[in-house]
């Protein structure tokens, strides 16, 4: 009997086929510049905007998380270290991962067929829920690891309608969930990025602006009671049935680009030179001469 999918599922066939393309444009010595893969992110919208459901569907938070993690994996970041994972088991704990590279092949693939069949909840979940200052808290997007903890937590929320009525829970939200997660992990890289429907510009513009004025609220301003960065888009599913991310209107201070650069640049301020060699190196536009000390020891085969 065929394993059942999760809600992750709908996005899989498109990061199949879209390339971890070099996403830094700058040169060396030059200040970093992030260009975000936006076709692949109306590609992964798309999907659950042209279900049935349209707007009301569950699937578009789903789909910002996808693209989010495809993003860190652009940036060089491993396969197995960004959850969600673009295939089943989303979430694969590095230990886990290190073990099936260094079993016999057939060994391997059976394990991994029998993590991805379900049953192994607790091994490998399909959610990151993790332990706050003062709550568990589910992270929609993370790096983490036993020896050093969390690294990136990301929080991501959507809003399609109402937008006025709902954006002051939506923040208080936000607000106390930055708090809980910086509480206990003061030096990981902890974001919230936001989607809202393009709607909010002619039917709501005084919410477009509270939303604008919130996101550079939320972060932290010196007290460690913030996030380490916020970052907004809007998205427009057109009568021709096109889905355009739209950023005309959003200032530079609170777009995609500079959310990720903040994340990925605290990630590698917080460990040591000899992790994440492969983001640095592609960061700074050279060749880093140092090993990655998160490779698999292969004198343990």
């Amino acid at each position: 009997m065929a394993a059942r999918g999760d809600s992750f599922e709908p996005f899989d066939e498109t990061l199949a086929s879209t390339p971890l393309t070099d996403p830094w444009v700058h040169a060396l010595g030059e200040s970093p510049v992030y260009a975000p893969d936006y076709a692949a992110f109306e590609r992964l919208l798309a999907i659950p905007l042209s279900s049935d459901k349209g707007w009301q569907s569950g699937g578009l938070a789903n789909g910002v998380d996808s693209w989010l993690a495809h993003e860190l994996r652009r940036a060089g970041f491993g396969a197995d270290e960004v959850w969600p994972r673009a295939s089943r088991p989303r979430i694969v704990p590095r230990d886990i991962a290190a073990l099936l590279e260094l079993l016999p092949k057939d060994l391997s693939s059976e394990i991994r067929r029998r993590l991805t069949g379900g049953g192994f909840a607790s091994i490998v979940p399909t959610d990151a829920r993790i332990l706050g200052r003062a709550y568990e808290k589910q992270v929609d997007v993370a790096i983490a690891r036993w020896d050093r903890g969390p690294e990136l937590m990301l929080s991501t929320k959507t809003m399609v309608s109402s937008f006025g009525k709902n954006l002051a829970n939506r923040f208080e939200e936000a607000y106390g969930d930055a708090g809980n997660l910086r509480g206990r992990y003061p030096l990981a890289a902890v974001g919230f990025f936001f989607l809202q429907r393009s709607t909010i510009l002619d039917d709501e513009p005084d919410a477009f602006e509270k939303t604008v004025d919130m996101m550079r609220k939320l972060r932290d301003l010196g007290g460690a009671n913030g996030y380490t960065a916020t970052g907004l888009a809007l998205v427009n599913h057109a009568t021709d049935g096109a889905v355009r991310i739209e950023l005309e209107r959003i200032p530079a201070d609170v777009r995609p680009e500079q959310f990720l650069i903040k994340m990925i640049e605290q990630v590698l301020a917080a460990t040591p030179v000899a992790h994440h060699v492969d983001v640095r190196s592609k960061m700074e536009r050279r060749n880093i001469p140092v090993a990655e000390e998160d490779n698999a020891d292969p004198s343990d085969r």
